[in-house]
């Protein structure tokens, strides 16, 4: 599947993108980590040749759906939990990833049944990565909807693994955050093949169960990741009282506000956002909400998950630079050393000695970023 760590590397005749310029030269690898970088536009004897492609430190993924779409490729259909896992692990790996975190429901929301996705995806990953397959590393994201009554055992179900690197909280209820309109909560369920009633039976529900569980079960949530140092995200948030509410129980993220006052009040609370890099690429959300690309130009924005679909994470960094929002190292950073730092994963996220050698190499094309070459830590695995 991948060459073995070379004891040390050249690669030369790059444009490096660096933590604030993007400058020529080649870099040095040394047992995995980043030994040296040189500015010599001459790559130098032995190296291998580049051609002139630019050399990006390795995407870190903070929230991706793509796992689930593997696991049940259609309604009613479940996949082998470690065929799925090297097929989205292949697509990951395309798209320029070295670092994933595989974003899984914990506990019910709309549509599938989220928890038995997760039962099968998480021992499909272990026994993966335990056999040396995987291309990417893969990091766990619990999204916890606090709605579920079973919620707090389903958590502690998962939460001593110590691949867990973010929590989410979640609250899906019908007529606020994701789904203030409530004909998009329609579509959505009825895309699962839900009926009308059965959409009705479920709004009735779900609102029923966030004023049972929904403020103890995020508290409890808090608490639980302060004493593990878990870094939790608050999902969705649409107003500025959403994330004032986030702020108090010591949430550091804002994983996708749904509109720019809830973006605004992250900013002004010392909390990251994050939003989808489909929606930079399409140039819209999906789901009618905040435009990411808005965000990007008001400065609200530090940075972006592929969500649904793993390339758009690349194309949306040359997206915000080809259309001069930010500049490419500004971009970059989005999909690498700033998710890393949040994440406290240290050791990865830039072009920079000491660090893991985590690269990808992209070729600029009329048609986008084209990945040519991916190392991690070292090994080539693309």
């Amino acid at each position: 599947m991948s060459d073995p760590v070379s004891d040390t590397m050249i690669l030369g005749n790059a444009r490096l993108v660096l933590a604030d310029a993007v400058v020529p030269g080649s870099v040095a690898v040394a047992g995995g980590t980043i030994a040296a970088i040189d500015g010599d536009r001459r790559p130098p004897p032995g190296a291998l040749d580049l051609e002139g492609d630019l050399l990006l430190p390795g995407l870190v993924e903070i929230h991706t759906d793509n796992l689930e779409k593997h696991l049940t490729p259609r309604p009613g259909v479940v996949w082998p939990a470690f065929s799925a896992v090297l097929a989205h692990d292949a697509q990951v790996a395309a798209a320029g990833i070295t670092t994933v975190l595989d974003a899984l429901c914990i506990g019910a929301g709309p549509g599938r049944d989220w928890a038995g996705i997760a039962a099968a995806a998480i021992p499909g990953l272990a026994a993966a990565r335990e056999a040396g397959h995987l291309r990417a590393e893969h990091l766990l994201h619990l999204r916890c909807e606090v709605t579920d009554p079973d919620l707090p055992a389903l958590f502690e179900a998962h939460a001593g693994d110590p691949s867990v690197r973010l929590v989410s909280v979640m609250d899906h209820t019908p007529g606020q955050r994701q789904f203030t309109d409530l004909t998009k909560f329609r579509r959505y369920q009825e895309a699962f093949g839900a009926s009308a009633a059965e959409v009705d039976a479920a709004i009735d529900q779900s609102r029923e169960r966030q004023a049972r569980h929904a403020a103890r079960h995020r508290a409890l949530l808090a608490d639980a990741c302060r004493a593990r140092g878990i870094p939790v995200a608050s999902h969705d948030d649409e107003t500025p009282e959403h994330v004032a509410e986030a702020k108090a129980l010591g949430f550091v993220i804002s994983e996708f506000p749904t509109t720019a006052a809830a973006a605004a009040a992250a900013r002004e609370h010392g909390m990251l956002t994050v939003l989808g890099a489909p929606n930079v690429v399409r140039g819209q959300s999906h789901s009618g909400n905040v435009s990411a690309l808005e965000l990007a130009r008001a400065g609200l924005l530090d940075m972006l998950s592929s969500d649904y679909m793993p390339a758009s994470l690349m194309q949306a960094v040359f997206r915000l630079s080809g259309d001069r929002v930010i500049a490419l190292p500004a971009a970059v950073a989005m999909v690498s050393r700033t998710p890393a730092r949040a994440l406290g994963l240290d050791d990865r996220g830039e072009i920079a000695p000491g660090l893991r050698a985590d690269l990808v190499q992209v070729r600029e094309t009329d048609h986008g970023p084209v990945v040519r070459r991916v190392w991690r830590g070292g090994r080539r695995v693309l």
